[in-house]
């Protein structure tokens, strides 16, 4: 499994089910990195999408414990075991990418090897982070691209993998 996000210097990723931050080449990574995959996310991350609607050329699986949850077009699992047996039984387990939210990657990182991870040098207030892969001691990373910069935001794409 996979996981991608764009975050702070402090591994923030959202306030208020927002992104906290809006960077046209980050949008285009996520699109040209998920594209025909499976992603996973949780149904306020499903939500926030435009329209609130699953996002096209990637099937879409959404978690949540909300019974009778209508997710047109995405399919719904109620729990982490109904997930996992889902992506198995669609053969996606190992290239499902995990698209958020803060819970949801809590909830999987377990089963995640590599993170894509969009690094921006700035820390805004945040109420969901992304787990702090620097302070883990079990990732490595493995590429990251020059500093890009973005209407004054810093960046860097990062690719990390967990350690064998």
């Amino acid at each position: 499994m996979k996981a991608i996000a764009a975050v702070g210097s402090d591994w923030g990723i959202g306030k208020k089910n927002k992104l906290l931050f809006s960077i046209p080449e980050d949008m285009e990574f996520f699109k040209e990195t998920t594209m025909g995959h499976t992603i996973v996310m949780g149904r306020k991350t499903l939500e926030s999408f435009p329209g609130g609607r699953p996002l096209k050329g990637r099937t879409n699986i959404v978690i949540t414990s909300q019974k009778n949850y209508d997710a047109r077009g995405a399919i719904v699992v109620s729990s982490r075991e109904s997930l996992i047996s889902c992506l198995y039984d669609m053969d996606a387990f190992d290239d499902a990418i995990i698209v958020g939210g803060g819970q949801v990657y809590n909830d999987l990182i377990e089963f995640v090897d590599t993170a894509y991870i969009t690094k921006v040098r700035r820390k805004k207030p945040a109420d969901t982070f992304f787990p702090d892969l620097d302070a883990s001691g079990e990732w490595e990373i493995v590429s990251s691209s020059e500093e890009k910069e973005h209407e004054g935001l810093k960046f860097r794409f990062l690719t990390y993998k967990r350690k064998k």
